[in-house]
């Protein structure tokens, strides 16, 4: 079995398989050397967390776990021949191929945000924002401005985190093209974050769109209005990018999103030997609503897909994916953090803890999860 991507959909998967008994072969082809659970890079940022904790490295995590792993990127796939052809050169054969590549920020064509605008989703984001915070703490100059632009999760957290890291060097401004934050949110968690928002001061722009991203400001809607900044973090949105797949009938096109067409089985359409997860899978459900693009989604796909592709080898009946929604958390910076779901609704402090500690549970890898945890023990200790 060969996996493509290691995020949350393809590392879960490969480990969930490894656990299996009698499992075949597995293979996880990924560029990158470190696994980055992104809820917790917020607390990377803030130096609450380390980098060890927050992104383990995928040699560490697959050792003795009879998974291989491939440090390269997998240029397109040949649905015919079963075959993946890797930058590298390679040409990898294949009994089921799981997509698990994710997604990464979205431009949506607004010129410079490519050029100008730093993301949140690598340890290269965190440490080039630490960089531009240090500056601006450095230079204690009036009327310094960082912007964040989005106000779906990411952004709202991010602006949270930075607010309380710059106390008072500079502002931070959350522009959202929408009439509201967290839209998609529990009430809750909107009413806290609101509430943490102002608090913190951070200056808040409804209905108001970016239309170019410069080195020293953004230029807002279709006026052409200015707002000078000293730094822009873009969290305005997702793409999907799967590497190209190709069958005899042609090529397998993804949705308007980007996203692989899925049956509830996680299985392609159309090609039972191909699944797919996670951010860049567009899974038929019964309620004909997409699933949320998060990391809770991905884990609980996972284990569905890592039965289903058992199931498959033994050519038994694939189970449908069925969605259990465990809740909402969210940090809201430094020691605060907001959650609602079984039965708790809870923000403050004591949400920050339960917070770490529910993620615990979610770290990749029991040794992982017991390093990490003996860490913090020690921390507390302290």
């Amino acid at each position: 079995m060969v996996i493509v991507g290691g995020g949350f959909g393809g590392l879960y998967t490969a480990l969930a398989l490894a656990e299996r008994r009698r499992h075949p072969p597995i293979l996880l082809i990924e560029p990158r050397d470190r696994f980055v659970f992104l809820p917790l890079l917020y607390e990377l940022l803030s130096h609450e967390l380390r980098s060890w904790e927050v992104a383990p490295r995928y040699d560490t995590l697959l050792a003795g776990r009879g998974v291989a792993w491939l440090q390269d990127r997998v240029e397109r796939i040949d649905a015919s021949s079963r075959q993946v052809v890797t930058a590298g050169g390679r040409q990898l054969a294949f009994s089921r191929l799981v997509v698990a590549t994710g997604s990464s920020t979205r431009t949506f064509g607004i010129p410079g945000v490519a050029e100008h605008a730093l993301g949140f989703r690598s340890l290269a984001d965190v440490a080039r924002l630490q960089e531009l915070l240090n500056q601006l703490r450095q230079r204690q100059r009036p009327l310094q401005r960082l912007a964040v632009v989005g106000a779906g999760p990411s952004g709202v957290e991010l602006a949270c985190k930075l607010a309380d890291e710059l106390a008072g060097s500079a502002v931070v401004e959350l522009v959202e093209q929408g009439p509201g934050v967290l839209p998609a949110a529990r009430s809750f968690n909107r009413e806290q974050a609101l509430l943490s928002l102002q608090r913190k001061d951070v200056r808040l722009r409804l209905n108001t769109s970016v239309s170019a991203v410069l080195p020293d400001r953004l230029e807002l809607g279709a006026a052409g209005d200015t707002l000078m900044v000293d730094g822009v973090i873009w969290t305005a949105g997702i793409r999907c990018s799967p590497p190209p797949i190709s069958a005899a009938e042609g090529a397998l096109p993804p949705d308007g999103t980007g996203r692989l067409p899925c049956r509830s089985d996680l299985s392609l359409q159309g090609h039972p030997h191909l699944f797919a997860l996670g951010d860049g899978a567009a899974v038929a459900t019964s309620a004909d609503t997409p699933l949320p693009s998060n990391a809770q989604v991905a884990i609980q796909q996972a284990e569905c897909l890592a039965t289903n592709l058992l199931h498959s080898l033994a050519g038994e009946d694939l189970e449908p994916f069925a969605y259990r929604d465990l809740g909402e958390m969210m940090s809201l910076g430094r020691g605060e953090a907001s959650l609602t779901g079984s039965g708790i609704t809870l923000a403050g402090q004591a949400a920050y803890q339960l917070r770490r500690l529910a993620y615990l549970t979610r770290l990749p890898g029991r040794s992982h999860q017991l390093k990490v945890a003996a860490g913090w023990a020690a921390d507390w200790s302290r």
